[in-house]
């Protein structure tokens, strides 16, 4: 014996179904992990790195120094260069 399956029998089994499709989902995805379990530095960055985040964090202050490091460095090389 055939069975008709149509449209409104599709959308009956899907709403009838849905809970399953939920707990899927979760199993799924689990999350992000605390960032303080993470314990070893290596591991900390090569989850930022997934994560695309920088790390450590690095503060305006420092990018300052850093920046005005790197500006005498090259000042210092154009120097010798020039010689």
């Amino acid at each position: 014996m055939e069975k008709k399956r149509s449209r409104g029998w599709r959308n009956a089994q899907k709403q009838r179904n849905k809970s399953r499709d939920v707990h899927m989902s979760l199993i799924t995805y689990r999350g992000e992990k605390n960032w303080k379990m993470l314990y070893m530095r290596s591991k900390k960055l090569l989850r930022a790195a997934q994560l695309g985040l920088e790390y450590p964090h690095i503060t305006n202050q420092q990018l300052a120094i850093r920046g005005l490091e790197e500006y005498q460095y090259s000042d210092e090389r154009t120097f010798y260069m020039q010689s």
